[in-house]
């Protein structure tokens, strides 16, 4: 009687024990699997900031562009102001020297050149302030 409860508690140990190494084994493989899921996502984050410092950096880059763009037709711009107030005080001098339509149209003109640069000037602000705000919405 001894012998066969033996037997059979070696046989229920084997069993449970069968069954605890296939929990075992299972519970190894989730855990590979999810290994193998954690570092898949590891890479898709570093891949992702990469990009978004590629993005940022591309951005930071055409901003610069831009700024520079905005000197250099501010620069532009304060050139032009410069002819002009002297081509007034020209005017006035030609004015009395009887050359009023020679002076008439170079104002003309350079007048037309500041109107162009102004807005060539309003449309870069436009653009940069754009790309500030979308810069903005960006972590």
């Amino acid at each position: 009687l001894i012998s066969s409860a033996t037997k059979s508690l070696r046989m229920e140990t084997e069993i449970l024990e069968k069954k605890l190494q296939d929990a075992q084994m299972k519970l190894a493989e989730k855990d590979g699997d999810r290994e193998k899921e954690i570092q898949g996502l590891k890479r898709l984050i570093s891949e992702l900031e990469f990009q978004l410092t590629m993005e940022k950096s591309n951005n930071e880059s055409f901003l610069d562009k831009l700024r520079k763009e905005i000197k250099h037709k501010s620069d532009e711009l304060e050139k032009l102001s410069q002819e002009k107030t002297q081509l007034i005080h020209s005017l006035s001098q030609v004015q009395e020297e009887g050359r009023w339509n020679w002076v008439s149209f170079e104002v003309r003109r350079e007048c037309e050149e500041r109107f162009e640069l102004t807005a060539a000037l309003g449309r870069a602000r436009d653009q940069v302030l754009e790309l500030r705000r979308l810069s903005g919405t960006l972590p």
